[in-house]
């Protein structure tokens, strides 16, 4: 990806005159951004605005003249935002995102509105994956992910109700950062089941995520370090075996990995009624779902995709009172998983990122369920990237911290990258 250094004016145009050839290079083959007529002028105009506003290096905000990419669920001044769906852009319209606004405070530039499938579901847009462009970047989240991949831009913004961020970040072969549930504002973001609904990051490196969770996360106190490792987990059974045999193969050797770089690791057995936590997730999904797009669907039914239309007519035959049964689970199914870490001294846990590499073809954006379980407790994710395959696609790794350990995530992450770097 390309470095920016942007201490002087100079420095500045040189980016974007980098990131506009670049641009023209990569993106007919990814398509990771909607279309935009006067991008470059545009960003030209507020590129010469931020540096006006801030003439002195030492004034600069931590972010400043970094290249953002906006996943086309979060409300943008100055954009439509359509969702990925066919729906008028009238009926979605509303305030810019609280992520969007703090981001761009912290001296950030829009690059653009990037693909997402439609509204954050399992219809697919046009994205490709950047390592092999007839795979899928993975969704829903796609176009944030190849964007950052393809070094279009420096973070982008996307979000996780089953495993949105850290499947497609593995994918890619980019990092990914899914928060706490609820440390990062949604507001501003066309909501999917906002019971499970995360807003997430992707990088190419952790100190990026690091700087813009810390203008994103709500009560955010970074960590001094730590003097010892973090206690990892790994979580056998049902779940693990979701993951095809190359996938297992690339975490059996992993694992190695870290435990030459000392991290200690415990297995246990975990997830029993995986298969119930799947259903669980899925119901509350179809039912909040289905509640969320109410003011839409009866009117404009026909626009929508055959996938999403199953999933809201699923959900209108779930009732109050079996979403409510299925919520109260899930609180009980957190304290669980912190009784378990608590009683074991784990810190962490890790697991694949995903069931396999990017599967081929575009029809599909894969499967999401090594993430479930993590996105339905709400823990904090980070999505690490840990080989290629022998075609070149990347096989990631993700680590889950206890609710609320955010910080501590983000500060163990650098050393947990550097162990597993350079594995192929």
């Amino acid at each position: 990806m390309m470095t920016f250094a942007p201490a002087k004016r100079s420095g500045l145009v040189q980016r974007l005159d980098d990131f506009e050839n670049l641009f023209r290079q990569k993106e007919p083959r990814i398509h990771a951004f909607l279309p935009e007529a006067d991008r470059f002028q545009r960003l030209r105009k507020d590129a010469s605005a931020l540096h006006r506003k801030y003439p002195k290096k030492d004034k600069r905000p931590p972010l400043f003249g970094l290249l953002l990419g906006v996943k086309d669920i979060f409300h943008v001044d100055g954009f439509a935002t359509g969702a990925g769906s066919r729906l008028p852009a009238r009926e979605l319209r509303g305030k810019e995102a609280t992520s969007v606004t703090a981001l761009k405070r912290a001296g950030m530039l829009v690059a653009g509105k990037t693909v997402t499938t439609e509204f954050a579901y399992f219809y697919p847009g046009h994205t490709r994956n950047p390592h092999a462009t007839d795979h899928t970047p993975g969704g829903s989240s796609s176009g944030s992910a190849a964007a950052v991949a393809a070094g279009l831009v420096d973070l982008a913004l996307g979000t996780q109700t089953i495993g949105s961020v850290i499947r497609p970040a593995s994918y890619c072969g980019v990092v990914g950062f899914k928060p706490s549930y609820g440390r990062f504002s949604a507001n501003g973001v066309i909501p999917l089941a906002p019971s499970f609904d995360h807003v997430g990051l992707f990088a190419q490196d952790v100190a990026v995520i690091s700087r813009a969770a810390a203008v994103l996360g709500s009560n955010w106190k970074p960590t001094r370090g730590h003097e010892r490792k973090p206690h990892l987990a790994v979580p056998n059974g049902e779940y693990l075996a979701r993951a095809n045999a190359e996938m297992r193969h690339n975490f059996e050797a992993a694992l190695d990995s870290l435990e030459v770089a000392g991290y200690a690791i415990k297995r246990i057995e975990q997830f029993k009624d995986f298969e119930e936590i799947v259903q669980r997730h899925q119901l509350i999904l179809a039912a909040e779902a289905a509640r969320t797009h109410a003011p839409w669907f009866e009117t404009y039914r026909h626009l929508y995709q055959a996938k999403t239309i199953g999933l809201i007519e699923r959900g209108n035959a779930i009732s109050d009172k079996e979403l409510e049964t299925a919520l109260d689970a899930v609180s009980r199914f957190r304290l669980d998983i912190s009784t378990v870490m608590d009683i074991h001294g784990i810190d962490a846990w890790v697991s694949p990122a995903a069931t396999g590499p990017a599967p081929k073809g575009l029809a599909s954006t894969g499967d999401p369920v090594m993430n479930l379980p993590w996105t339905q407790a709400g823990l904090p994710v980070m999505g690490l990237p840990s080989a290629s395959n022998e075609e070149g696609l990347p096989l990631g790794l993700q680590f889950s911290a206890g609710f609320n350990r955010d910080e501590d995530l983000l500060d163990w992450a650098p050393g947990i990258q550097a162990a597993l770097k350079g594995r192929r």
